[in-house]
């Protein structure tokens, strides 16, 4: 349990998403969008971005910076599999990012973490 007097700086979202289709999973383009969509959505400033498709029918890699921190996503299509970290401070919104996320990518099942980061003291 984390006292009252305490606020944290951000909040760090680990995701995994199953069950996605495959061709959503190898269009580097298409996530690429979706990640840059995500976070406008969320009220974050994107800073630059950056992704790597493996090959035709194999996974993507990417990462979006943000002012507020990042977007990153690896997808292993194979398995219908992507893991999704997200991390914000300030006024952005991440969870808003990731129901974003997850309406483009449409997994079957997702477990997420919620990470409050950057704890300090509030008051004198």
């Amino acid at each position: 349990m984390i006292p009252a007097e305490l606020q944290h700086s951000g909040t760090h979202l680990v995701a995994d998403l199953h069950g996605i289709a495959r061709a959503l999973l190898c269009d580097s383009d298409a996530i690429e969008a979706l990640l840059r969509q995500a976070a406008l959505a969320a009220g974050a400033t994107i800073v630059y971005s950056h992704f790597h498709a493996f090959g035709p029918g194999q996974g993507v890699t990417g990462v979006v910076l943000l002012a507020e921190s990042h977007i990153s996503i690896h997808t292993w299509p194979e398995t219908g599999f992507a893991a999704l970290d997200i991390f914000m401070c300030g006024g952005a919104e991440p969870r808003r990012a990731l129901g974003l996320i997850e309406a483009g990518l449409t997994p079957a099942a997702s477990t997420v973490q919620e990470l409050p980061r950057g704890y300090s003291v509030v008051g004198p």
